[in-house]
């Protein structure tokens, strides 16, 4: 081995065997240099905007040089979708049908999904004005296609004539019954006087929903004198007024805790109005489209198919998961009585605060302790380490060409495939700034797809976080949790990167709601893995690697408390189902959250309280709320039957990525999975892993 090293290899070698005869974890771990792609993102950015050459606009289309060519490139993209339309509504039913549909949607996406991600992540207002303008007009014009007859008629004509449809491969189907269903999302099939009324209830519904999620997040404002004076400057104090804009939930003071639970969570008249519209308008809408309730039409097309199904799940786990719940609220109530000896029965505003300090007390947790390990470099190591031995493709850190990108610590990769050469491209936006949102997000930008001549149109992709950036002296270091949330948004990458469908209306995470999520999660498996995290988790200065008990310790503390978690996401989940099922409402949505949380949660209902009513993800998902337990229960069975034994198994791998990963949302998702696991998962099947995963904790 030593003939390969070079002369300051062989010293720093030697240097590292003399520290190895005092340090007996150096002694017994692999010593090595960052790799090439490990340096990059442990390097302080020294890369400028270059403004000398000749600059090919954002993501390299030629009109994004400035803002104001976005009004060209949405030009471009509209005159491009009227003449697809044409030729649309003039082709003979068949095949190329689909195919012009799929253009006319990646014309479409082509600019929208690139301003949508522009308008939130630029860091020039000018950008992100002009995109935002982008937004409205293309939606506009997506509205104004999506009441095209001509266009609804083409398709309907190749759906009806069977043997021009039997005709074509099962992925065109699947896509030809999509594109159906998203007209019929439009309510173009309705007679006239019913589609205005369900264009004009889709209208009211997006107001309504995007006021709710305003008010959801709203302080509350109360006069000051109407707090104890140990707790009125607990909270911002403006003149008279205090602001509850939290429930301070991992405040330390009991009284703090509760006022801010009691107050911030009181129901809210306006708020409770505007929920009360939305769902009557919901539901009418699903009743013109032909569905008895909201929860039937939200639901067609997902694993679980139907309401029936999903509460059948929730359910069944509810009931499973209630021993394990029980035991870990024992053991909050001792700690409530440890901590507040006065007041030893446990309520609402307890469980966050006594969970943290439950698990701080038997683990001692510090995630300063970690961050060292989780360099941002050894990450990308990592996943480089995962993907190059499950899929044999390798992330190579890549020069963005001038204008490319919208920040200088945005950095390029290319995806290859040692045999395919090139799959896509993923630019890595991780550093945090001004005015960023603090979301980690994955951003389709163009989508995968199938060109005339035969070549295949690579994906582009963004993944964005909110790290820390490096300095001089110090990369950026992650929490563990910060190294599972890249790895999720990772796997959401790599499902974009592998699909490799004809149509980029369902490549990648284009797919059903409670099946995107699953190759995510999966990734999360693999960041809590010693067997994984040992090929990169290494001190960013002594290059030691990650102790074994250290991850040991901080996967049995995540573990703790897991059963309490899963309750309550069930308790949503089913709150969300009930109030998109059947209408009228017989009761309030405050009775009704009443009785949900004391019927699904082992902690009751605060007297006086509207939770519900802070609970936005009511308008994002609507009646799919269930979808990441779901995935989860898919995701953690996949693992455990498929990678658990042998997590960097280039077999199984493969057989992953060709199974379920190469389809994006080109099958049906069930059947992804089933040909995956060699089984059909019975909804007691996902329940057995839900509740397994946390009964092995």
């Amino acid at each position: 081995m030593a003939a390969y090293l070079s002369t300051h290899q062989k010293s720093l070698l030697r240097v590292l065997l003399k520290q190895s005869r005092t340090s007996t974890c150096l002694k017994r771990n692999k010593v090595a240099t960052w790799s090439p792609l490990a340096a990059v993102f442990n390097a302080k950015s020294k890369q400028k905007l270059k403004t000398s050459q000749q600059n090919v606009g954002l993501f390299e289309m030629p009109e994004l040089t400035s803002p104001t060519g976005f009004a060209e490139a949405e030009k471009k993209s509209l005159k491009e979708a009227d003449e697809l339309v044409e030729a649309a509504v003039n082709a003979p039913p068949s095949q190329e049908v689909v195919v012009i549909f799929d253009k006319l949607s990646d014309a479409l996406c082509r600019i929208a999904d690139l301003a949508d991600f522009i308008r939130v992540a630029h860091p020039d207002k000018r950008f992100t004005s002009a995109a935002e303008q982008t937004c409205m007009n293309v939606s506009a014009a997506v509205e104004k296609l999506n009441t095209n007859v001509g266009l609804h008629q083409s398709l309907k004509r190749l759906l009806d004539d069977k043997s021009a449809f039997n005709a074509m491969d099962e992925e065109s189907q699947r896509v030809a019954e999509l594109f159906m269903f998203d007209f019929e999302q439009s309510g173009i099939h309705l007679p006239e006087a019913e589609r205005k009324e369900f264009v004009q209830l889709n209208a009211e519904a997006m107001v309504l929903g995007s006021q709710f999620v305003h008010g959801s997040h709203m302080p509350v404002s109360v006069d000051k004198s109407l707090l104890p004076d140990h707790l009125r400057y607990s909270f911002s104090v403006d003149g008279n007024q205090a602001k509850i804009n939290s429930l301070h939930a991992e405040n330390p003071d009991d009284l703090v805790r509760e006022a801010a639970y009691k107050i911030y969570l009181y129901p809210n008249q306006d708020q409770s109005d505007l929920l009360d519209k939305l769902l009557k308008c919901r539901h009418k809408i699903a009743n013109i489209a032909g569905f008895p309730t909201y929860a039937e039409r939200a639901l067609r097309g997902t694993m679980a198919k139907n309401s029936k199904t999903v509460s059948q799940f929730l359910e069944k786990a509810s009931k499973k998961l209630l021993p394990s719940v029980t035991e870990e609220l024992e053991m909050l109530k001792e700690a409530k009585a440890r901590h507040n000896p006065s007041s030893k029965s446990l309520k609402a505003w307890d469980s966050h605060f006594l969970i943290q300090h439950v698990r701080n007390e038997k683990f001692k947790i510090n995630n300063s302790e970690f961050m060292p390990y989780f360099s941002l470099g050894a990450c990308m190591d990592g996943l480089n380490i995962i993907f190059q031995n499950l899929y044999g493709i390798s992330l190579e850190s890549v020069e963005a060409e001038n204008g490319e990108v919208w920040a200088p610590d945005v950095q390029k990769l290319e995806v290859r495939h040692k045999e395919d050469g090139i799959l896509g491209y993923i630019f890595c936006d991780f550093c945090d700034r001004a005015g960023k949102p603090q979301q980690d997000c994955h951003f389709t930008i163009r989508g995968g797809r199938l060109l005339d001549d035969g070549t295949y149109q690579l994906p582009k992709v963004v993944l964005t976080c909110c790290f820390d950036p490096p300095t001089s002296s110090t990369p950026t270091l992650l929490t563990h949790g910060m190294m599972e949330n890249l790895f999720h948004e990772f796997g959401h990458a790599m499902h974009s990167m592998l699909a490799r469908t004809k149509y980029q209306h369902v490549t990648g995470t284009r797919c059903a709601t409670d099946f995107a999520e699953v190759p995510s999660i999966l990734m999360e498996y693999f960041a809590n893995d010693y067997r994984v995290l040992r090929q990169f988790a290494r001190h960013y200065q002594s290059k030691e690697t990650l102790p074994e008990e250290m991850i040991s310790k901080l996967c049995d503390s995540k573990k703790m408390f897991a059963a309490h978690s899963l309750q309550t996401q069930i308790c949503y989940s089913m709150f969300d189902q009930v109030l998109h099922g059947n209408h009228p409402l017989t009761e309030t949505t405050t009775k009704i959250y009443e009785h949900i949380q004391n019927k699904y949660s082992s902690i009751p209902y605060v007297p006086n309280t509207a939770w519900h009513l802070r609970f936005g993800h009511l308008v994002g998902y609507g009646a799919k709320y269930y979808s990441y337990l779901y995935s989860r229960a898919v995701a953690h069975r996949i693992w455990t039957q498929c990678f658990f034994k042998d997590p960097l198994n280039r077999e199984m791998g493969e057989r992953y990525k060709e199974t379920m990963l190469a389809h994006g949302g080109g099958k049906e998702p069930s059947l992804l999975v089933e040909n995956m696991l060699g089984k059909q998962l019975t909804t007691d099947d996902l329940v057995d892993s839900l509740v397994n995963e946390v009964s092995n904790s």
